[in-house]
């Protein structure tokens, strides 16, 4: 496949490689192995190892840690590649240099750079390069074209078998484990934890926040096994003090010399939000050898203007006010009571509304359970993939959880978020009623496209 013609046909030619790649084994759809990417990356001639990486592992909050990363990073003047999944509206997104997506064009000729080479390793292996592992191989050749100075690498889905695992990244973070994707992950944090903690190499530096306690030490006994040193939230640093600030919060990290970052601005709701930015100066402090290796800390006027300057898409974001609508990319049942939490303590929300809509595989009923103490009502709804839960079963185990009366169902997305408004605004104009739409990342990215966010 090799799409042409000019400036104009790049939708066009984006869609060709989206349908290409629609072609392969899904994101949900997996084969444990590394030998495919292995395979892929010894053809390109080891792109990932031209570059050190910072490597980022866990069950929610690793994009919005991943960003703060890439924020300070760049603030110190490193030009940086940003891999993470999936994406909120366009494939783009996945593949970031410098804080920005590749461009429609970039992303065409990342693939084409590397097409000639995949049918090869296709050919050699039982299993074909899926869409995940092609994209890993696209965005670590285009950071080593770039070239970029780091590149900070969200893994997939697990640790030891996701296609990223083949950077050997000095500094691995792990964000906080819950239950998700238990059908390939295990049954049990501390299974989960196991297969996470593969990230962690020999010799490296692993940032981990606060964790289930079987969790902890599954990481920890991986981290002896490889002899690398631990930097365990609320030990070697973490969050001393927060408060809700308008727009956000103001907080005080303590970084891994020991030193504390006061004043910071972080423009993100939610408690969560700042232990991930707890997480993300102590990974950068480690890229920069502030902690072990000396004391001391970063310049802390260049640490506040990275974390003014942070932004999460898709993650308790405000999108209209009147009635406001917010956001929310939860789709576990670890993420939405960390979104509810920053709902109730964020927002002076009188009535608030739910808009559902969730993947199929997931625990939806633990969703639910999580968002009912906030939400008056919820109108259940299906996003246009595949892999949506269809409304009439979604809407079964709300009508378990909130009750028949307090539940509307509505297949289409667009007429699931008209329903809700017209619910909150019979609250007034005075009412201070809002909107979530919540329950899973693609719900999230059509709703803002619908709502006309960029």
């Amino acid at each position: 496949m090799r799409p042409s013609g000019g400036d104009a046909d790049q939708p066009s030619r984006l869609r060709e490689v989206e349908a290409e790649l629609a072609k392969r084994w899904p994101e949900n759809k997996l084969e444990p192995s590394l030998d495919r990417i292995a395979a892929l990356m010894d053809i390109l001639g080891q792109p990932q190892r031209s570059y050190p990486s910072i490597h980022i592992t866990g069950t929610n909050g690793k994009t919005s840690t991943a960003r703060m990363v890439e924020q300070l990073l760049n603030t110190f003047e490193l030009r940086t590649g940003r891999y993470t999944s999936p994406h909120v509206e366009s494939v783009t997104e996945r593949i970031s240099l410098d804080g920005q997506p590749i461009s429609e064009q970039r992303f065409v000729e990342a693939y084409q750079d590397i097409e000639p080479y995949l049918g090869m390793v296709d050919a050699a292996q039982p299993v074909p390069l899926s869409f995940f592992e092609v994209l890993t191989g696209m965005a670590y050749a285009a950071f080593a074209d770039a070239p970029v100075d780091v590149a900070v690498v969200e893994v997939g889905m697990g640790g030891t078998w996701d296609a990223t695992n083949v950077v050997d990244a000095a500094v691995a973070v792990i964000t906080p484990i819950s239950l998700d994707h238990t059908n390939y992950l295990g049954g049990t944090t501390g299974e989960i934890a196991a297969e996470k903690s593969g990230i962690i190499k020999p010799g490296a530096l692993a940032v981990v926040s606060q964790q289930p306690l079987d969790a902890a030490q599954v990481i920890l006994e991986h981290a002896v096994r490889v002899d690398a040193t631990v930097a365990r939230e609320g030990m070697e640093f973490g969050v001393l003090h927060r408060e809700v600030a308008v727009g956000g919060q103001l907080v005080t990290l303590r970084g891994l010399g020991g030193a504390e970052y006061d004043d910071i601005f972080l423009p993100l709701h939610g408690e969560h939000q700042a232990h991930n930015a707890a997480v993300a100066l102590a990974a950068v402090e480690a890229f920069f050898g502030v902690g072990a290796a000396r004391e001391g800390r970063l310049d802390v006027d260049k640490v506040r203007q990275a974390f003014s300057g942070v932004s999460s898409p898709g993650r308790l974001e405000v999108v209209r006010r009147s009635p406001t609508i917010v956001l929310d990319a939860a789709h576990n049942p670890g993420g939405a009571e960390a979104t509810a939490a920053a709902i109730s303590e964020s927002f002076g929300f009188t009535k608030l509304v739910g808009v559902i809509g969730t993947s199929g595989d997931k625990d939806v009923t633990g969703l639910l359970e999580a968002f009912e103490p906030i939400l008056a009502e919820v109108v259940v709804t299906q996003n246009s993939t595949h892999r949506a839960m269809p409304v009439d079963t979604l809407a079964a185990q709300a009508v378990e959880v909130f009750g028949e009366d307090r539940v509307q169902v509505e297949p289409r997305l667009d007429d699931a978020i008209d329903a809700a408004v017209t619910l909150a605004e019979e609250e007034g104009d005075l009412g201070g009623a809002g909107v979530l739409i919540t329950g899973s990342v693609i719900t999230v990215g059509e709703a803002r496209l619908l709502l006309g966010r960029k």
